[in-house]
């Protein structure tokens, strides 16, 4: 079944259109606080960057289709506040709080002065891995298929649908990093070397518009193997 946000290559979705330079980073007033609360509710620790995402690609596929960037963020941090205890649906529903504020590394007031410094900090994502990279740079390797999460029916995967089963070259080893496949469901980090391969378009896609093109992807040990 296809995810409603692997949308990569599909057709029927329309041309992608790049907005122009000089256009202001907030289409709507609401836009940055909503940034705001997702930067001050990830504060608390409750959950990581991977989780993040895998709670905007679980909306239901009728409200990923129809929401707008900034309303997918709100709606997938109503639902992480309420999987993880930090408030209930009636709070939601009724605006008031029914008991205390979470404690957490964030507790208290946040001020612009702290999330703009969390933003600017990240959360890094490098660690050390477990098993030595496999491929360097110039190597032929192929993606798995199916583009399928290999510890959750369903679950968050990096790879992206379109490149399932194609093949591609290393252009370079990133170090290794947290796996989302495992972060994303609390399975821990499970650390694995990771690669920018590239891809030509006609790898891709049986008609691409230009097939000398090529697409770069950051992609996970586990997600390949040598040709």
């Amino acid at each position: 079944m296809t995810r409603v946000h692997d949308m990569g290559g599909r057709y029927g979705d329309g041309p992608v259109r790049p907005e122009p330079q000089g256009v202001p980073a907030f289409a709507a007033d609401w836009h940055p606080r909503a940034l705001a609360l997702t930067v001050a509710a990830g504060g608390l620790g409750k959950w990581n960057i991977d989780m993040a995402r895998h709670a905007r690609e679980a909306l239901a596929p009728r409200d990923y289709n129809r929401f707008a960037y900034y309303e997918k963020w709100i709606a997938a941090l109503a639902d992480m506040l309420v999987s993880e205890g930090l408030v209930s649906r009636a709070e939601l529903t009724d605006g008031q709080g029914a008991a205390p504020g979470p404690e957490g590394p964030a507790a208290g007031p946040v001020t612009v002065q702290k999330v703009r410094q969390m933003i600017a900090n990240g959360a890094p994502a490098d660690r050390a891995a477990s098993a030595p990279a496999r491929f360097v740079p110039g190597d032929r390797v192929r993606t798995r298929r199916p583009a399928a999460n290999l510890f959750v029916d369903g679950g968050h995967t990096r790879l992206p649908q379109y490149a399932a089963g194609a093949e591609g070259r290393v252009l370079r080893v990133h170090g290794s990093h947290v796996l989302p496949d495992r972060s994303a469901h609390k399975l821990g980090e499970g650390a694995e070397p990771l690669y920018a391969v590239a891809f030509a378009a006609s790898a891709l896609w049986a008609r691409p518009e230009h097939p000398r093109d090529e697409v770069v992807l950051d992609l996970w040990q586990s997600y390949l193997e040598a040709v």
